[in-house]
């Protein structure tokens, strides 16, 4: 599978059920291959393993994962932790198992590049702030999409 990574989160560490008294560690991103699909992929092992792999990309890169796990998602638990996304799978990356190598700048399609700045979601999907303003407290509780831009960091 190759695709530019458009999301990711940070690594963390569980309780290890198996084995009690020592943790688990996970992060996940998103990588996108198309306008219209991109997947969630997971990874789950030792803290040394998942931090390094967590460490040897960024938002932005394009990547390539050999031979991960498709699993189908689990779509009301899975979109709970993670962006939904139009397939019905989800991919693995184990230790064991897979490889993820991230694509040198010549190795690059610029048309994964422009991939990047797509948004995820429908375009008639958004809220717009004024709609907040003039709707707040009708729409109290409820999870809304806003489509927006940073003008500057300071």
């Amino acid at each position: 599978v190759i695709g530019v990574v458009i999301g990711k989160t940070d690594v963390r560490g569980f309780p290890d059920r198996k084995n009690i008294g020592s943790e688990r560690y996970t992060f996940s991103f998103t990588i996108r291959d198309s306008p219209t699909y991109f997947i969630n992929v997971n990874s789950w092992g030792r803290e040394e393993y998942v931090r390094s792999l967590s460490e040897s990309f960024r938002v932005g890169d394009c990547i390539t994962i050999e031979n991960p796990l498709v699993q189908a998602k689990e779509a009301e638990r899975e979109e709970k932790f993670n962006p939904v996304t139009p397939s019905c799978y989800k991919l693995l990356i184990s230790e064991n198992h897979s490889v993820v190598k991230t694509c040198s700048a010549y190795e690059m399609d610029t048309k994964l590049l422009s991939l990047l700045h797509l948004p995820v979601k429908d375009p008639q999907d958004y809220y717009s702030l004024g709609d907040i303003v003039a709707n707040g407290q009708s729409l109290n509780g409820r999870i809304l999409n806003i489509l927006a831009a940073v003008m500057s960091v300071s």
